[in-house]
């Protein structure tokens, strides 16, 4: 930020502190590849779309996924292929419609999600730890708040 204040002093950077902030957690947190999940040889986008099974507790459709995950149809129909062929989710096609397929968890992947969570969620507790309950609330609150904000307005910031 110093250096930017030094070769453009017209500008204010502070935005750039909180986005490069959030970029480098993110990518922080992207290199130690939760570590319960990488034992059990899932990456974090094929365990939360586990959890997103897990969780509604019904069968969903493949966009339904991807819309409760935050991921493109592609990444989910590639997700989905891979966890389909470990045994952990079943493809049932419509009966009235045979291009839409209804997933669900098999009982090996409910069994996995139930087993891996308790520990992500210590893992995750660990990661967090450094700040105490009111700052974690604190931030849940200002990133849910941002969230929000930008989803709400996800189409009006592309450029």
């Amino acid at each position: 930020m110093r250096q930017w204040q030094t070769v453009r002093p017209d500008l204010d950077t502070g935005p750039m502190e909180i986005i490069g902030r959030v970029n480098r957690c993110a990518a922080l947190l992207q290199q130690a590849e939760d570590a319960p999940l990488r034992r059990a040889g899932l990456s974090r986008p094929e365990f939360d779309l586990l959890g997103a099974l897990r969780r509604t507790g019904h069968e969903l459709t493949p966009g339904d996924l991807a819309r409760e995950t935050f991921s493109s149809g592609a990444a989910v129909t590639k997700r989905l292929k891979q966890l389909t062929e470990r045994g952990l989710v079943d493809r049932r096609v419509d009966t009235r419609d045979r291009r839409v397929a209804h997933l669900r968890l098999t009982e090996k992947g409910r069994d996995l999600v139930d087993g891996i969570l308790p520990e992500q969620l210590a893992y995750e507790s660990t990661v967090l730890s450094a700040l105490d309950d009111g700052s974690q609330g604190e931030l849940a609150d200002l990133l849910g708040e941002l969230l929000s904000r930008l989803e709400g307005r996800s189409r009006a910031l592309r450029v």
